[in-house]
């Protein structure tokens, strides 16, 4: 695990505009938006027999939620190639679904405004769950045809082995 250096000069936080998204060991294209990495944690409630009054509280199962990416329609077919592994329609009897490797792990990294990464997180086994391959077409739009798919996924953790980056200072000249 990484040490830490503290940046006692950083007081921003980091934006939410610089970012990239890896699977397969090679970054994606053009993906412009990535919800959010969220969990949700149930709670179990329970009572002592002898304490009537007071209800204990502790974790049960922790849900991970779906992650949708999302990114302009081109001629890139990665997000067609991995939403086929989960159904492939006329693929034929017995080959709709590619059990060996529909499943990925994937790396979203975050950036500084210097472009220098700052924060990574590892998702583990996701699988497409719901593929866009176009969106609603409106010849009086002035807008990007965007595709996306979303991620089912069995948990992430950060990745600590990314520290904080030195940031650049510029220095006036004398």
């Amino acid at each position: 695990m990484a040490q830490f250096s503290v940046n006692a000069q950083r007081f921003d936080p980091y934006k939410n505009f610089k970012f990239r998204i890896k699977w397969d060991g090679r970054y994606v294209a053009g993906i412009s938006k990535v919800s959010a990495l969220k969990r949700t944690t149930e709670v179990v409630e329970h009572r002592e027999g002898g304490d009537a009054s007071n209800v204990r509280k502790s974790p049960g199962r922790t849900k991970y939620e779906p992650i949708t990416l999302e990114r302009g329609v081109t001629h890139d077919t990665e997000f067609e190639k991995w939403a086929n592994k989960v159904w492939n329609y006329g693929s034929g009897l017995g080959a709709e679904v590619s059990l060996k490797d529909f499943r990925k792990d994937i790396i979203i990294e975050v950036y500084n405004e210097a472009g220098q990464l700052a924060i990574a997180y590892r998702v583990y086994r996701c699988w497409v769950s719901e593929y866009q391959a176009l969106p609603e077409l409106d010849a009086n739009a002035n807008a990007v045809a965007i595709q996306s798919i979303k991620l089912e996924n069995e948990g992430w953790e950060r990745d600590y082995d990314i520290g904080e980056p030195d940031e650049p200072s510029f220095t006036e000249p004398q």
